[in-house]
């Protein structure tokens, strides 16, 4: 399809008191695009709404030109999107196989020898081929979040919507995961929420920063980082300047904020512009849990 494949305008929404959306709006074409943010920012609310399992408030949502609120869109929109939630639920019993298998029928893939090649197709792709016959319930906590990124793969979808995907992941399993992403044929849609900043500038060509339940940024991880330029410098003790400031392994401190007169800037990185924009909202959020 032409144009944006997923469109948010004026999203709301609420958890009681609680305002988990405040008229986030955006829209995303055939792309890698990270969601980026701290723990209760908004993401998953976000990702659950673009998986169709969570209705907005209010607002207006188009997937694949299509409406969820509409049963048979809703229907329309799941047989072309794959979804990896950020807490998958898996029958313990059930072979890493046989799961796969399960949501591969779920998925209307009714031909068993076409069905099976499928399954036996992503558990391969997330390296699980080696552990097909193990139950779940015996495989290690990254081999499950691997297991949940194989079935959201079933089938190719045109959008992909993944929830934390590298959480548990350890280094060689999270490079592997890039690799993967960066090569998933047809172009499709992926919109990957996450908080690891690293996983945004090896993957994404797009990212929104998400906080207090609004879009703080929208753009390139390279325009983001740029936010904080003449913004980070190091010196020999913490400043009162710094917003954050943390020892570094020689001993010097790094600091981002408002630097002193006469303090030498340094390059700013993803990271440091990331903190910069939602260090305080995390401050206020930790002090009021």
């Amino acid at each position: 399809m032409s144009g944006p494949t997923i469109e948010l305008r004026n999203i709301e929404k609420r958890y009681g008191a609680v305002r988990a959306l405040d008229g986030v709006s955006f829209d995303i074409g055939p792309s890698v695009t990270g969601l980026l943010g701290p723990n209760g920012a908004g993401k998953t609310t976000v990702m659950r709404m673009v998986a169709t399992v969570l209705a907005p408030d209010r607002g207006d949502l188009r997937l694949l030109g299509r409406d969820p609120s509409s049963a048979s869109d809703r229907v329309a929109i799941r047989r072309r999107l794959g979804y990896m939630p950020q807490e998958p639920g898996f029958y313990r019993s059930f072979t890493a196989f046989e799961f796969v298998d399960y949501v591969a029928i779920l998925k209307e893939m009714t031909d068993r020898a076409n069905r099976h090649d499928e399954v036996r197709r992503v558990l391969t792709a997330v390296g699980l081929e080696d552990v097909a016959s193990r139950k779940v319930k015996a495989l290690s906590g990254g081999m499950r979040r691997r297991l949940a990124l194989a079935q959201a793969l079933l089938g190719s979808p045109e959008v992909l919507v993944l929830d934390e995907p590298t959480a548990g992941l350890d280094p060689e399993q999270r490079l592997r995961f890039r690799e993967l992403v960066s090569q998933l044929p047809g172009r499709p849609t992926v919109l990957l929420a996450t908080h690891q900043t690293e996983d945004v500038t090896a993957l994404c060509e797009r990212v929104l920063v998400l906080a207090a339940g609004e879009v703080r940024f929208d753009g390139t991880p390279e325009a983001l980082a740029g936010t904080a330029d003449g913004r980070v410098w190091v010196g020999a003790d913490r400043e009162d300047g710094a917003r954050l400031s943390w020892r570094m392994g020689d001993g010097r401190h790094r600091h981002i904020g408002d630097p002193p007169p006469g303090a030498r800037t340094e390059p700013a990185t993803i990271d440091d512009a990331y903190l910069l924009m939602v260090g305080d909202t995390t401050a206020r959020e930790g002090a009021a849990a």
